[in-house]
């Protein structure tokens, strides 16, 4: 029995061993062990080698949408957030700021119910693109969006959960058409697309564009009226843009970019401009008139101004006052002689 009994030093080995993550191996007799000791210490010393790094992979989400396509994506959607944003903001009458809040791949059924419900899910077509695409309009900012339009103010409202009534769904069309004819203007450097809206839902998970494993890009927008924020979502499914892959990079394409003049395209732009055809108008005088009295003008009847004769016309080209001119006749012909240039800070043409 004495025999089967572990010695201080097995113990203290095994469970060194247990320590360092190794397999306990079967007991030995405390000579060998001892002999052992030195090896093992010499062994403790030896570099570590170092782990490879590993990086899971999910199949359920694959990023197939490469990483230059996506910045392709975010620096072309920058431009039409502030291209919209600034229409809008003519529509609306109010300032409204536009900002890209992402762009990621995700899963169709990721983006679905991620969505809320009741909701303005918009089914585009966009040609030659396969496939549709998806607009959402959040409620949070579409309803504060159509009150204004409706003439209201500022005031934040009680957020309705339902769906859009008809008159609601023609205020709204004014806003995807706005954003479509944006999105056009933004895409036209990279391909030419044809957009239309085929139908407007108010549940999402009624419509399925792919299968619900099927990747999409979301390009999410944020928007804000004065105290008001909510989120438009452009789903782009991958299955549109494969074939436009090689379209969708920073080298091949830029927009909304500015390039700086040169004296050669200034003179080129010039001379092809030289031989263009402008509309010169002068204006003699203004004055108000009344309805009634501009119903009851005849032939023969003198219209009193308030300018003076010998004050001079202002030259409008194109409708753009440029410069200020005397009138006169020439050789039978009435005429204009031309005194001074108008600066390009537009002038207002009285009386």
């Amino acid at each position: 029995m004495s025999g089967d009994v572990l010695s201080q030093t097995e113990v203290e080995s095994l469970l060194s061993a247990m320590a360092a993550g190794g397999e306990p191996t079967a007991a030995a007799p405390a000579a060998p062990v001892a002999a052992a000791a030195p090896q093992s210490s010499a062994a403790s010393f030896a570099p570590a080698k170092p782990r490879e790094k590993i990086t899971p992979y999910d199949f359920k989400r694959p990023e197939r949408v490469g990483k230059d396509q996506m910045r392709a994506l975010q620096m072309l959607h920058e431009g039409f957030g502030r291209n919209f944003g600034a229409a809008l903001s003519a529509l609306l009458r109010s300032i409204v700021e536009v900002k890209l809040a992402s762009v990621d791949q995700l899963t169709y059924s990721e983006f679905i119910f991620s969505l809320e419900n009741p909701t303005c899910f918009n089914l585009l077509k966009a040609e030659p693109l396969e496939g549709n695409l998806i607009l959402d309009i959040n409620p949070s900012i579409l309803y504060p969006v159509i009150d204004r339009l409706l003439g209201g103010g500022r005031e934040r409202g009680p957020l309705a959960r339902r769906p859009l009534t008809e008159i609601e769904l023609r205020l709204v069309s004014r806003i995807t058409a706005l954003f479509l004819d944006e999105l056009h203007r933004a895409w036209e450097n990279v391909l030419d697309l044809k957009l239309e809206v085929v139908r407007v839902e108010s549940n999402p998970q009624l419509v399925q564009i792919v299968p619900p494993s099927e990747v999409v890009v979301l390009i999410s927008f944020e928007l804000t009226i004065g105290e008001i924020r909510g989120m438009m979502n452009l789903c782009i499914p991958y299955n549109s843009i494969e074939r436009i892959g090689e379209k969708l990079s920073a080298n091949s394409w830029s927009a909304y970019r500015r390039p700086q003049a040169t004296a050669e395209s200034t003179e080129k732009i010039s001379r092809a401009l030289s031989g263009s055809l402008v509309e010169m108008k002068v204006q003699l005088a203004g004055t108000p008139i009344a309805t009634g009295e501009l119903i009851g003008l005849r032939v023969g009847d003198i219209i009193t101004t308030q300018k003076d004769v010998h004050s001079p016309v202002t030259v409008c080209v194109e409708g753009v006052p440029k410069f200020r001119a005397r009138p006169g006749v020439f050789k039978g012909h009435k005429a204009i002689c031309i005194d001074e240039t108008i600066g390009d800070t537009p002038e207002v043409v009285g009386n």
